[in-house]
């Protein structure tokens, strides 16, 4: 059993031994541990919720390639054990120091010289999500910066220098100081991960297991039904971060590889649960422009790197953004247990308000999507209050198939409208069999509008959201009949 925690900071590996320090545990986040050291202080906590960008830090860790994979997270969200094996960079090592002064990072630079900067306080974040820009990004489009900004509350200065500074920086297809010592960190992160020996933390009352491989994860479930599993802790991270909650037992399942595999056949894709929801937005691209779509809306960038494809089926959120479109998609499950494994369609998976059917030595191993046919028609509308880094108000999503004209199939899907994602049954049945034309959808759309309950909140009056149901289904019908 592995007893520490190890990584790279500052171009040398650190090792966290909690028997050591005291003052730390295994849930210690990311962000907290980095402002206990005397120079890294330039990462600072606005939310502790993933919603500002004033901790993003960027993770370096190995990739397919033989290369270093750059990636942008918040670390408030983060806990210690989940970034074993990675570098870790932070605002103060992105410049190159030399033996009498100090050389800016071209990001950096660029953001002094556009005047992107004024209080200081989220410049760290913005200069971390600069960087994680220039490191994946040579000549950005618009759309790609303002994606890799969406994650960062510029409280003062405004964003238009700060996206004219990214335009600017990032020409210089991710060569710098770190491009030179690429191969000797990523000997040092292959001299941690060369062990795959299961890490067993304690910490006074807690108790921390990180597995790094699916039969050591799946013996884990079994001997500690009770723990909280985590891959990106994006969810989880909260209770603690939030709600200031004791997590006595978690199984932290990040360091799976054999969850982060995707395969298409003939019939389906099978998304690995541990996927996270950028690499799955990447996978849908060309695949499943529906799914895609939505996942281009899905929190930010650090979080979409952070959040995994499993983790928010799991989490059985009523308003979450995967589950309606994996509803109308046909989706099923994937489960595990060391007596083996089972398929379950993903409205059978979802059982309540945050409920699934897995049970308790069980691990959601993959999230399966049928091939849609060229003639099937599919549509989904995320209403929310901003459209960038917001939770749905409502989320619609629709599959349809016609023939002549009549509605052989449809599937209506919605989140935000009941205590768990749910189809709207009556409506499909009055569809079904019928003429898609306008008349029968306006039809439609009164029996939509009493088959939920919805309730109101801070987000929407219960009234608001049937309103915006029925009309999703119209925007739906006119996007099909027009396109």
């Amino acid at each position: 059993m592995q007893k520490t925690v190890r990584f790279v900071l500052d171009d040398r590996i650190v090792e966290v031994d909690f028997a050591r320090f005291p003052e730390l545990k295994p849930t210690t986040t990311v962000l907290n541990y980095l402002r206990s050291l005397p120079f890294h202080k330039g990462v600072k906590e606005g939310c502790a919720e993933g919603d500002c960008g004033a901790c993003t830090v960027v993770v370096a860790e190995p990739g397919e390639n033989g290369r270093l994979v750059y990636k942008v997270i918040d670390s408030c969200l983060v806990f210690l054990p989940m970034i074993h094996g990675k570098q870790l960079i932070t605002v103060e090592n992105i410049a190159l120091t030399g033996k009498k002064d100090k050389i800016l990072h071209p990001v950096q630079q660029v953001l002094v010289e556009t005047n992107g900067t004024q209080c200081g306080y989220c410049t760290p974040g913005i200069v971390m999500s600069l960087f994680g820009l220039y490191k994946n990004h040579s000549s950005p489009s618009l759309e790609i910066i303002e994606d890799a900004l969406t994650g960062n509350l510029c409280r003062c200065t405004g964003y238009r220098p700060i996206v004219e500074a990214a335009a600017t920086a990032c020409t210089g297809n991710g060569k710098d100081h770190f491009s030179e010592k690429e191969k000797e960190i990523l000997s040092m992160l292959n001299s941690i991960l060369s062990g795959k020996e299961t890490m067993e933390l304690k910490q006074g009352k807690q108790r921390y297991f990180k597995p790094f491989t699916l039969a050591e994860a799946l013996r884990l479930r079994k001997q500690h039904p009770h723990a909280l599993v985590i891959s990106g802790s994006t969810d989880v991270a909260l209770q603690q971060t939030k709600k200031r909650e004791f997590l006595p037992e978690i199984l932290d399942i990040s360091g799976v590889e054999e969850l982060k595999l995707f395969r298409e056949t003939g019939t389906e894709y099978g998304f690995g649960a541990g996927l996270s929801i950028e690499q799955v937005k990447l996978l849908s691209e060309s695949r499943i422009p529906v799914l895609h779509k939505i996942l281009k809306i899905f929190g930010s960038l650090q979080i979409r790197n952070l959040a995994t494809i499993g983790g928010n089926v799991g989490s059985a959120s009523p308003i979450g953004d995967t589950l309606p479109v994996l509803f109308a998609l046909g989706a099923s499950v994937m489960v595990s247990s060391e007596s083996g494994e089972r398929m379950v369609k993903i409205e059978d998976f979802i059982t309540g308000y945050r409920k699934t059917g897995l049970h308790k030595d069980e691990l959601i191993t993959e999230i399966t999507v049928p091939k849609c046919q060229e003639k099937i028609k599919t549509g989904a509308y995320k209403v929310s209050k901003r459209k960038d880094l917001d939770i749905s108000t409502v989320l619609g999503a629709f599959r349809l198939n016609l023939k002549d004209g009549v509605v052989t199939e449809i599937v209506i899907a919605y989140g935000g409208m009941a205590a768990m994602t749910k189809r709207a049954m009556k409506t499909e049945q009055f569809l079904t069999g019928k003429e898609w034309s306008r008349e029968i959808v306006v039809l439609a759309m009164e029996i939509l509008a009493g088959e939920f309950s919805p309730i109101s909140d801070a987000r929407a009056e219960a009234e608001f959201r049937k309103t915006v149901s029925a009309n999703l289904l119209l925007k739906f019908y006119l996007e099909t009949t027009h396109s």
